[in-house]
């Protein structure tokens, strides 16, 4: 089992910019994939970027390609997700979450540990 706890959410302008930290505890941390997924209020729980357990592969949504960026330090147990050119759109709490396969996973299910969360609102 992991225990996840993100950082860095907070208030920022459109167009500004985040990164976001999750820090992990646990010998497995290299072993897995993780991911990045966020909720607005009233909507489901939407994935954003997965990354593989050598961090080799990631891959993230439509809806933020090109301005969200996935990334993990195997050294420091940590995720990031450095988002730019944010949108009001992007406003939600934001959940890195730790899966049980080295690959990627895209749907909540199928990851087994989640962090409690780190809201991110955008300004317009």
């Amino acid at each position: 089992q992991v225990q996840l706890v993100e950082s860095g959410g907070g208030l920022v302008q459109a167009g500004g910019s985040l990164r976001l930290s999750c820090a992990a505890s646990g010998r497995t941390f290299s072993e897995y994939g993780m991911g990045w997924f966020r909720q607005a209020p009233g909507k489901g729980r939407e994935f954003i970027a997965g990354i593989s357990a050598s961090g080799q592969a990631v891959y993230h949504a439509d809806s933020v390609k090109g301005r969200f960026s996935i990334s993990r330090d195997k050294a420091k147990h940590a995720l990031f997700l450095l988002m730019s050119r944010l949108k009001s759109e992007d406003t939600a709490v934001y959940f890195c979450a730790f899966g049980p396969t080295r690959g990627i996973r895209t749907t909540p299910n199928d990851y087994t540990d989640w962090g409690q969360g780190t809201q991110v609102t955008v300004s317009s």
